[in-house]
């Protein structure tokens, strides 16, 4: 089966095919409903063959549908069939979780998306749990987001921004009792030195991801998704 995953974020949509290699992407946005992503979606990859869909999406997600508007697009996300739209079956899951998945290698894992907003993750054992950390308080007023998103980083400056980031990764760690954190986003790069007991992850690692989405039952991937280390061998 050709599976097409399609990577949501606030500034681009990324894709890529069963069969290529190299992805394409056009700009989000601000602005961007759901049906323009398909729309253009459609347009970019319309010499592509694929029988399937996965959708990172920039939010959270239960049973394959979004349940809250995304923070950093347009409206019109929640209750729209991508199923109809795409004329084809679609599994959709947050964009951390996604990332998450083709970052997987075994054992316990917390998965911090250093993006425009802050996504995140966590797999035990191979099942996964995506996360909303984001809008979490942490200090001063504001949220785990307004310190280690795009926003965060803008206002901070990169010194004290992977401060911040040094300094959750040591809370989270040690609260969720996990053996790593994997730092992933556009924004993982532009740390200069990593916290003890992380690895920066690979962001080409989603589209990996959003393959192995079809590799399980759709039942497991509403609640929890059984998924496979980086052997093959399955972790459930």
């Amino acid at each position: 089966m050709k599976i097409l995953v399609i990577d949501v974020g606030g500034t681009h949509v990324k894709l890529l095919a069963t069969g290529h290699r190299k992805r394409r992407e056009f700009r989000s946005g601000a602005g961007m409903t759901a049906t323009q992503m398909v729309t253009e979606a459609r347009r970019v990859t319309a010499d592509w063959q694929y029988d399937a869909i996965t959708i990172g999406y920039p939010g959270p997600v239960r049973g394959g549908h979004p349940v809250a508007e995304p923070h950093n697009l347009g409206a019109g996300w929640v209750g729209f069939d991508f199923t109809k739209a795409f004329a084809c079956p679609v599994r959709m899951v947050n964009d951390a979780a996604m990332q998450a998945l083709g970052d997987y290698r075994g054992g316990h894992m917390l998965f911090l998306g250093l993006g425009t907003g802050l996504g995140s993750a966590l797999i035990i054992d191979g099942v996964l749990a995506p996360l909303e950390l984001a809008h979490l308080p942490y200090k001063h007023d504001r949220t785990y987001e307004s310190f280690l998103g795009l926003r965060g980083l803008k206002r901070l400056g990169r010194k004290k921004w992977e401060k911040c980031v040094w300094d959750v990764v040591q809370r989270f760690k040690a609260a969720l009792q996990v053996d790593e954190v994997v730092l992933g986003g556009g924004n993982a790069e532009r740390l200069r030195a990593l916290p003890p007991g992380s690895r920066r992850g690979e962001n080409s690692r989603a589209f990996v991801g959003g393959f192995r989405l079809w590799e399980v039952p759709a039942t497991r991937v509403a609640t929890g998704t059984a998924i496979s280390d980086s052997t093959g061998r399955s972790m459930s």
